[in-house]
């Protein structure tokens, strides 16, 4: 097992743009990516539970042919020409940035790409079949290399888990049921679902497949504003410095894992053999099931079982009042499909006592986590008029992991409530000073336009209500994106309010009537 875990020393960090380690990078190469809060995660994403085979193996068996050739770099325009030949709406742009995440793959972690290849021939049909039956460019399954290597059972010190890496509100926002006994963000059909629609949804605003992967990273908050501060650009190489570090490597690495499995075998990479049957079935389960009823009366690895249901946290099915589904290898399937009854009674009173069915759980009630590697807590006290997607702007955070280390549910926030939040911790002074800072300042120390009626604007042409705040239309903004900065404010509230028939056709400098709930 220590070779399996040397050999996947610089796996995918959650949530993060690139798989490669502090030593393993040119700095000058890719003078943004975020590298150093990786190497103390790693063990959460190395998939030894899975393989089957050594990476020594593979080699002794001849698979890879001349591993000396294999790790030559190729010429940029051999390079150029593959990406050009890739049918999809996505547009795949070469550049350094690209090329080096492209070598990073087939060269420098040619082991780890390998292991990917074999866990991907289980995950990729469940993720081509939900992307095809949306209308979806079938590349996207490769997001979920980014973000999890393969891996269902990664987390993140942020608190995102599963193969997509959901934060636990966004997974509740789109379905994903978390709780003492369950947590779907971990289950790979459910999650996959999930991640299409969010998806689709972030489709649905950018209408551009780079900005939509950038905005899965890092959140539409933060490439909204990245546009702005472009002067209104929709490109994301052109707003590329107005992102997130994290998020400036994210686009990238995704492309360089499109090229890797796509030419794999160019480059004289092969999967490496697994544990995960090639045919499963599920079964739905009606009562409380212990995952070692059917471990020991059918004979199976209760690792194997866990490893196709990685979403039960205990090894248990609480079916009380609601079903739940059991995957099994296709053999297997059948086999408890006609024994269900025997195996329900078997072992009874050793897994559920005096044969008790399960009580309900409450929602599993996450806790802030220790600061985040390089980071160090600052606190806000919220102001009237304040919204969880301005303060994420203000402190240049995720709206996500603001709720999650406040326990903030439905981005509903109080006057008076304080808050945490981890910046940088060479930046801590910066930040701190926000609180002090009129809504004016706050909105200027975040590069935006001041538009409120908070504000005073001798040119304002309309007398303005008090009760409101007002809001100019920027390039690039839509109804959702400006509901967004405002605590309880939908993109249908902001339509009614300002009698907007059709909300494809707000222009800049329009001015929007906007009553935030407090």
């Amino acid at each position: 097992m220590n070779c399996l875990k040397h050999m996947f020393a610089a796996t995918l960090l959650a949530s993060s743009a690139c798989l490669l380690s502090a030593s393993d990078i040119n700095r000058d190469t890719i003078p943004d990516q975020p590298v150093d809060n990786l190497v103390n995660n790693l063990d959460s994403l190395i998939h030894k539970w899975y393989l089957k085979n050594d990476i020594k193996d593979l080699v002794q068996d001849s698979v890879i042919i001349n591993d000396s050739i294999a790790k030559l770099a190729l010429n940029d325009s051999v390079y150029i020409q593959r990406l050009a030949d890739i049918e999809s709406p996505i547009k795949y742009t070469f550049n350094s940035k690209v090329k080096s995440y492209i070598e990073l793959y087939t060269i420098k972690r040619r082991e780890q790409v390998q292991s990917m290849l074999g866990l991907s021939e289980y995950y990729f049909p469940m993720f081509e079949a939900a992307l095809d039956a949306n209308d979806m460019p079938l590349e996207l399954k490769h997001l979920a290399i980014i973000e999890s290597a393969l891996n269902p059972r990664a987390f993140s010190k942020a608190g995102a888990a599963g193969l997509w890496q959901f934060m636990y509100y966004t997974g509740k926002q789109y379905g994903l049921t978390v709780n003492s006994y369950i947590d779907e963000r971990r289950d790979p059909q459910k999650s996959t679902l999930a991640a299409v629609n969010y998806l689709k949804d972030l489709f649905a605003i950018y209408q551009d497949w780079l900005l939509v992967i950038a905005a899965y990273n890092c959140g539409p908050g933060n490439v909204n504003k990245a546009i702005r501060r472009s002067g209104g650009y929709r490109d994301f190489w052109k707003i590329y410095y107005h992102l997130p570090r994290e998020t400036r490597g994210y686009v990238p690495a995704f492309i360089g894992a499109t090229y890797t499995f796509k030419y794999a075998k160019e480059h004289q990479l092969y999967p490496v053999e697994n544990s995960l049957p090639t045919m499963t079935d599920t079964i739905m389960i009606h009562q409380p099931l212990h995952l070692k009823q059917v471990a020991e009366k059918l004979n199976i690895p209760i690792e194997q079982l866990r490893d196709l249901n990685p979403q039960y946290r205990k090894d248990i099915i609480p079916a009380n009042n609601t079903s739940y589904s059991l995957r099994l290898n296709l053999n297997h399937a059948t086999e408890m499909a006609g024994q269900e009854d025997s195996i329900y009674a078997y072992k009874r009173e050793t897994y559920f006592s005096n044969g008790e069915e399960l009580v309900a759980q409450p929602e599993y009630n996450y806790h802030a986590p220790d600061a985040p590697h390089g980071t160090k807590a600052v606190g806000y006290v919220v102001k009237s008029g304040d919204a969880i997607g301005l303060i994420a702007d203000w402190f240049d955070v995720r709206t996500n992991d603001l709720r999650y280390w406040n326990n903030i549910r439905r981005n509903i926030i109080q006057v008076g409530q304080k808050l945490t939040i981890y910046v940088p911790a060479n930046k801590v002074s910066h930040y701190a000073k926000i609180n002090a800072l009129s809504y004016a300042e706050k909105q200027k120390l975040a590069g935006k336009t001041i538009a409120t009626a908070t504000v005073s604007n001798p040119k304002a042409p309309v007398k303005e209500d008090a009760n409101y705040v007002y809001y100019t239309v920027k390039s690039g903004d839509n109804l959702w994106n400006i509901a967004q900065r405002f605590n309880g404010v939908s993109n249908q509230d902001i339509k009614q309010l300002n009698n907007i028939s059709d909300e494809r056709k707000i222009a800049p400098g329009q001015r929007l009537k906007i009553k935030p709930k407090l």
